[in-house]
């Protein structure tokens, strides 16, 4: 495979990935009792979501370049 095909079969597979998943609407902050906000719970979904992503479209990119 030429670097361009890879390049396009990358980003096929990560369009496909992303848009087969749900992804979340909100993302809550929570705030403690001092009026801190922790952004650790939105990261942490964030993160999951993307990584669930990728995973996903890289499993998909392997099977396709391993057949060739």
């Amino acid at each position: 495979m030429t670097e361009q095909e890879i390049a396009k079969l990358v980003q096929d597979k990560l369009n496909e990935a992303y848009k087969s998943e749900e992804h979340p609407k909100k993302f809550f902050l929570t705030e403690n009792g001092r009026g801190v906000v922790d952004g650790g719970d939105m990261y942490n979904a964030l993160l999951e979501d993307m990584m669930r992503v990728v995973q996903k479209a890289t499993t998909e990119i392997l099977k396709e370049a391993l057949k060739k």
